[in-house]
């Protein structure tokens, strides 16, 4: 073939045809958009895209220097796949050999026209030396010239770029299988392993569309398989796994596509800030309050991406075994045998044959130390098996029989469970669990699905019974090796949200589920009782311990009325505990659990059989200021100043304070030898929390004082007691956490807070709180509160429920001291975007709340907390 001209006698495109191809561009998008919105494929529109972007390249290319020798433009990236979505960078490499300054004077005249005219342009340009030492060096550039097309320009560059593609030399297959696998681990590592994120990367994410452009590369590398279909011809997929492929790959692809239309921008990201308007834009429709639309298209893509996941992980382990030497063949019992790191069945026919062995092999893995999975062979027909034998499984006897003997193992079950999970098999045997594979909840609580979060629970479970946590998790370990019966425990995890979005309270709709699995897995009725107990009270001992005063003996034996049991207690606590680190890691601190660790040692304490009722106010008074005395006077502190202090102190002191906390409180005045305002600071103290004391003569708006000074600092309030003495003091306690940690200060932090309270208090005006603007995420959860007032005693409660922001408690404090009404007792709980507050109010005169202060109280927290005041 005769060589090109090597001079570039080209003049570039006129300002008047730059106007028209931004035009067409234009033009283009505009009717592919109008396509989208018609109901068109989506890869069939990016597709069209990629076709008329490239023309618009070759026609810019021609222009700026026409027919070249020794120089080529090639499409990479999604472009080179022939794929551009709307918004979609436009990645070029331009090989060039021993280009001349004209030369590249004409190619930053030719990207700079792309520019211009629209075009948001990667683009490279190397000579072949420096493409090959670049793509031997990392493999990421390797990777990218695996899709190079050209677009314009000498086509024997062609044959060089394909030279540097083929040279078996560079990127062999096992190296680049390794290479494939780290940049995966790496990727997914900042997702936090799992595609079940609240705000999804849809290319870059675990399930991602990456993960099936990397599967499409090790096939091409490792097995000269172009496509998914040539892969089923290779042995490394059968067809029902391509056609899952494929439809997983058609979502993701229009909801990428739906996704750049809605930002205008080259967003990947699945943000709070386009979840509505996606589903809607995609036909979503609410069905009702607990399925939503945008929670059905939220499910569409984590199911997909789910599929994507596990298949890409199946596969990557079928490529390693197609590298390994094939290991010696040994029994591993009389069903299965032992390749190398692999489990295989004898018979190939064994799983539809005998739909035990589907669980029995899982069993098998369990006691092969080394075994890192099944062959490629063993893991098809399990698929195969699964989806033949489908919902016969969730009734087949000697099935069920298998994973009951499966739970009882304990702890180790819960790995097999996952891979059961990853293979399909675990939503086979219980068909309720597959109905929430993929369901989200639209809040800032649940960051992940309900299958995700129900798995991460379980592995919670397992968690306390490594000797590994004993350091962490004391109290659960000691419990989980006290169970009898550690099956009822993990189908209770199992089965304690698995009616999420059904309508209705989930905990009875689980109940139901939970009884009926268990009765015909052929559990004892006194264990399908537990489990069913469990299911149904899973969120009491959360919710009793966060929202009420566990301080008070009537709290807590009202609880160990409904527990009944130690046995039930404990294993309340495990669930407890696993559920809310398994919701979001974000949600477990030293508060959370000292807090449930006291409310287990004090129901404990209840549910002892000469205990029946709560003692006497008096005894309980007594107990408390001795304890608390002995630690005064062995600090040095003389009897009668510490009786002297405590005249002062109201009887509520001793009933919701611990001794260690009067003790300290009481130095603290002593030292102080009554200096006011007294501010004290304890860093650590009780339930993993720092402890503020103030004694101070006592006024109104004091609480909105010491909110606001908190809110400045960043402090969290969890639980405030306001008491006074008789002599008009302020005695008020505040448990605090750091806003941004979430956990107790250091010293110096206390200090600081000392000092700035200390300074604000003996001013006579008030503090008022920062202006803070609500974050990206709060500003799409907003919610109208809800408050709601009851009797209680001498005093008001007020519930408040609502959405959580900025200097909320502050301003809740300035409102109601604006009001005319007092805070006696606060008690904060935060659960993603939502708080659900409790306090303790009366009017100035210390009486409850009539009517019209609560009705004016009312109107004031609905105008300062409404979203229209966001």
């Amino acid at each position: 073939m005769p060589r090109l001209p090597v001079a570039v006698p080209r003049s570039g495109v006129s300002t008047e045809a730059r106007r028209a191809l931004r035009q067409l561009l234009g033009d283009v998008d505009r009717a592919l958009a109008t396509a989208f919105r018609d109901g068109a494929d989506a890869s069939v529109l990016a597709r069209r895209r990629g076709e008329s972007v490239a023309r618009v390249v070759a026609h810019v290319w021609m222009a700026c220097l026409g027919e070249v020798a020794g120089t080529a433009l090639f499409a990479v990236g999604g472009f080179g796949r022939g794929l551009l979505f709307p918004c979609s960078d436009v990645d070029l490499l331009a090989l060039a050999e021993a280009p001349e300054p004209a030369r590249l004077r004409a190619l930053e005249q030719c990207f700079a026209t792309l520019w211009d005219i629209g075009l948001k342009v990667g683009h490279a340009v190397r000579d072949p030396a420096q493409c090959r030492a670049l793509a031997a060096r990392d493999a990421s550039v390797f990777t990218s010239l695996l899709d190079a097309r050209r677009l314009a320009g000498d086509p024997e560059m062609e044959g060089v770029l394909r030279a540097i593609v083929d040279d078996p030399a560079l990127w062999p297959p096992r190296e680049y299988l390794a290479a494939r696998l780290a940049e995966r681990n790496a990727r997914h590592a900042r997702y936090d392993d799992t595609a079940y994120n609240l705000e999804p990367n849809l290319k870059d994410g675990p399930g991602g569309l990456r993960t099936l452009d990397s599967l499409r590369w090790m096939g091409r590398r490792l097995a000269h398989a172009n496509d998914l279909a040539d892969m089923v011809t290779e042995g490394l997929l059968d067809p029902a796994e391509q056609s899952v492929l494929e439809e997983s790959e058609a979502t993701l692809r229009r909801y990428r596509y739906a996704l750049h239309l809605e930002a205008g921008r080259a967003e990947e990201r699945l943000l709070f800030d386009y979840q509505r308007a996606l589903a809607e834009r995609l036909g979503f429709e609410d069905e009702h309050a607990k399925n939503l639309g945008v929670e059905q298209f939220m499910q569409g893509y984590y199911r997909a991406a789910s599929q994507v996941e596990r298949l890409g992980v199946q596969v990557a382990e079928r490529f390693e075994e197609m590298l390994e030497a094939p290991g010696e063949a040994l029994p591993v019992g009389e069903a299965f045998v032992r390749y190398g790191t692999r489990l295989a069945a004898i018979d190939p026919q064994l799983f539809m044959r005998r739909p035990a062995a589907l669980v029995e092999i899982f069993i098998a893995r369990l006691d092969q130390p080394g075994v890192v999975g099944f062959t490629a062979d063993s893991m098809r027909r399990i698929h195969q098996a699964t989806a033949v034998h489908g919902d016969a499984l969730a009734d087949d006897r000697e099935v069920l029989a298998a994973f009951l003997r499966l739970l009882r193992r304990g702890a180790p079950a819960v790995e097999a469970l996952w891979r059961m999970n990853r293979h399909g098999l675990l939503a086979a045997i219980l068909p309720a669990f597959g109905k929430v594979f993929g369901r989200m909840q639209y809040d800032l609580f649940h960051v992940y699905t309900v299958d995700e979060h129900t798995l991460r629970v379980l592995r919670n479970l397992a968690r306390f019974a490594d000797p590994a946590a004993q350091r962490e998790f004391a109290l659960g370990c000691e419990i989980w090796a006290s169970l009898p019966t550690p099956e009822v425990l993990l189908l209770a995890g199992l089965f304690h949200d698995i009616a999420k979005g059904r309508g209705g309270d989930h905990s009875l709709l689980g109940e139901e589920d939970a009884r009926a699995f268990c009765s015909r897995l052929g559990l004892p009725p006194a264990d399908v009782e537990r489990v069913a107990w469990l299911v149904r009270h899973h969120l009491l001992m959360s919710t009793t311990a966060q929202r009420q005063d566990i301080t008070d003996p009537d709290v807590v034996h009202r609880f160990a009325e409904v527990v009944d049991n130690r046995e039930q207690l404990g294993q309340l606590y495990l669930l407890t505990v696993a559920d809310i680190i398994g919701t979001s890691p974000r949600l477990w601190n030293g508060w959370k659990d000292r807090l449930l660790a006291d409310l287990y040692t004090g129901t404990r304490y209840a549910l002892r059989s000469d205990v029946q009722l709560p003692r006497d106010i008096g005894q309980r008074v007594r107990d408390c200021s001795e304890y608390a005395l002995a630690l005064l006077l062995d600090q040095g502190f003389a009897e009668a100043d510490v009786i002297r202090v405590w005249a002062d102190f109201p009887q509520l002191s001793f009933l919701r304070h611990r001794p260690e906390q009067i003790a300290w409180q009481t130095a603290a005045i002593l030292q102080a030898d009554g200096a006011v305002p007294l501010v004290a600071v304890h860093p650590l103290s009780v339930r993993g929390s720092t402890e503020l004391f103030v004694c101070t003569p006592d006024r109104d708006g004091l609480f909105a004082t010491v909110t606001a000074v908190l809110d400045r600092l960043r402090f969290s309030v969890m639980e405030a007691r306001i008491l006074s003495s008789s002599t008009g003091m302020a005695l008020d306690t505040f448990l605090l956490l750091d806003a941004d940690s979430q956990q107790p200060v250091s010293a110096a932090r206390a200090q600081e807070l000392q000092q700035r309270l200390q300074r604000a208090l003996a001013q006579s005006a008030g503090v008022q709180p920062s202006k803070r603007g609500m974050s990206r995420h709060q500003k799409h959860f907003q919610m109208t509160p809800r408050i709601s007032f009851h009797a209680a005693g001498d005093r008001t409660q007020l519930a408040l429920v609502g959405t959580d922001r900025p200097g909320l408690l502050a301003a809740v404090a300035q409102v109601m001291s604006s009001t005319g009404v007092r805070v006696h007792d606060a008690r904060i709980a935060t659960f993603g975007e939502r708080v659900e507050d409790f306090f303790q109010l009366t009017d100035r005169h210390d009486e409850p709340l009539d009517a019209g202060i609560q009705q004016r109280l009312l109107q004031a927290l609905l105008e300062r907390m409404g979203p229209a005041s966001a």
